[in-house]
């Protein structure tokens, strides 16, 4: 199929499918497809602290565009086809793992709270952890015991989804490096993708300074959802320099002013 001549339908003519805390999925194009849009809404401790901010859907929607088109480059797995505009992506349909994958690096957030670490601790390796999908609930950590035996995903789909996980890792971590900014942890969420009676394990969702820690090399300043978190202020134009940086904003842009982000050469 040629995603690139899909004919674009106008939001308010689309079934919605799905409305998250920070994004809404819109019926596709064609079978198989969905369109995938980015709010302005900033949401934390599971919803209880949430602000609309001007321009947040703009850049989390570039930035997670650039990532996820790296990775489909590097052979990763994605559902991620094409951006369509400012605040919208096209994607293929995938059935969701009710998991989030949180890769950790240095200790930060939840991780430093529970075991007593001193955030910026350089962990010996990085961790992997689950959480389960759950508002209710607060999206409790599970382990591989408690997938198995709930059935949301089978030992082999947990080896994928870890594979997967070291993979995105390692590509993550390079790349924020090399504009300076160390990738302390991120969450990554995966579903299952059928062509045909085969199946595979794809990264999904987004991955943007919404879903991970970064924290400038030199002066430990937060570039991501800790902002607003941690009430730091300023969120926008953290998300605006890590768009600098990967070279996808113009130096002069700023989305909150209603600026449209362009694509940089």
């Amino acid at each position: 199929m040629d995603f690139l001549k899909i004919r674009y339908t106008p939001m308010n003519r689309r079934r919605r499918i799905y409305e998250g805390k920070a994004k809404v999925l819109y019926e596709g194009p064609e079978p198989g497809t969905l369109i995938q849009h980015f709010k302005d809404d900033a949401t934390a401790f599971n919803a209880k602290k949430h602000e609309v901010i001007d321009g947040k859907g703009v850049l989390n929607n570039r930035i997670s565009e650039y990532i996820f088109t790296k990775l489909n480059e590097i052979g990763v797995p994605t559902h991620f086809i094409r951006r369509l505009n400012m605040r919208e992506q096209l994607i293929r349909e995938v059935e969701i793992i009710p998991l989030e994958v949180v890769v950790r690096n240095v200790a930060a957030g939840s991780l430093s709270t529970r075991l007593g670490i001193e955030e910026g601790t350089q962990l010996p390796r990085s961790i992997i952890e689950f959480y389960y999908k759950n508002d209710a609930l607060n999206d409790p950590m599970v382990s591989e015991e408690h997938i198995t035996a709930f059935g949301w995903a089978t030992p082999q789909e947990i080896d994928d989804i870890m594979a997967l996980a070291i993979r995105v890792n390692d590509f993550l971590t390079g790349l924020f490096l090399g504009i300076g900014i160390r990738l302390v942890d991120f969450k990554m969420e995966t579903g299952r993708l059928w062509e045909g009676d085969m199946m595979r394990i794809v990264v999904a969702d987004e991955i943007s300074p919404d879903s991970c820690r970064l924290w400038d090399v030199k002066s430990s300043d937060k570039l991501d959802k800790d902002r607003f978190r941690r009430d730091m202020g300023g969120l926008v134009e953290a998300y605006s320099e890590v768009a600098r940086r990967l070279g996808i904003l113009g130096e002069s842009e700023n989305p909150a002013r209603g600026d449209s982000p362009r694509l940089v050469e």
